[in-house]
């Protein structure tokens, strides 16, 4: 009886001990995917509603004391750089891990991939893998982190859109059918898509998923 009274009260211990860890971890987390999108493909309602969507899912996730902003940039006379919106890091993950410590080393040498980029709920994002491809990441953004000239739409209307259009996206997984073999690597600026709905989301792997990052 005795026995089982402290095997019990071992488990309970153990418990609470997880739960408390991976509250800490989510309260340090820093950087996420998102686990959804928008429910409209790329139309978050502007950089305001991108990140709405951002702390949104944060403050599921128990880090809502922190104020994020979506990776992304928008065209026109006032454009905005995705690089300028996100802080100045560390950022780090679910788990603790850092992928970058700064936003040179973030368009540099970071340590982004499949295994690192999780959403906020701690989880790695699918791929081919795993049967359901959603390595296409928004963002609107060159490889340095800034935005295109106006022009040709890569921003899908600058989140506004849910038809018609096209937007850059990244592999946050590194790697896809991109003929370029820079491009095809990159987290931030691998290719446009086939258009700004859902569906035509999905026609070149994404799920209008974004990138978000928490200011200090």
């Amino acid at each position: 009886m005795i026995r089982a009274s402290m095997i019990a009260a071992s488990v309970v211990c153990l418990a609470f001990a997880t739960a408390a860890d991976a509250q800490s971890q989510s309260q340090g987390m820093s950087f996420f995917i998102t686990s959804t999108g928008s429910g409209k493909g790329a139309d978050f309602g502007g950089l305001e509603g991108a990140d709405k969507h951002c702390q949104t899912l944060a403050a599921a996730a128990g880090a809502g004391s922190r104020t994020w902003h979506a990776y992304l940039s928008t065209q026109g006379p006032q454009a905005v750089n995705a690089r300028d919106r996100i802080g100045t890091g560390p950022w780090q993950n679910a788990k603790g891990v850092v992928i970058a410590k700064d936003v040179a080393e973030l368009h540099g040498n970071n340590n982004l991939n499949k295994q690192t980029a999780l959403t906020e709920k701690g989880e790695i994002v699918s791929t081919r893998d795993e049967g359901t491809n959603k390595h296409d990441i928004l963002t609107g953004s060159k490889p340095d982190g800034t935005a295109f000239p106006p022009g040709d739409d890569k921003t899908c209307g600058n989140w506004t859109k849910s038809g018609e259009g096209s937007a850059i996206v990244g592999h946050h997984n590194r790697t896809g059918t991109n003929p370029d073999p820079v491009a095809n690597v990159s987290w931030n600026s691998s290719h446009p898509t086939a258009g700004c709905s859902d569906e035509a989301l999905k026609k070149t792997g994404g799920a209008g998923l974004i990138y978000c990052f928490a200011l200090k």
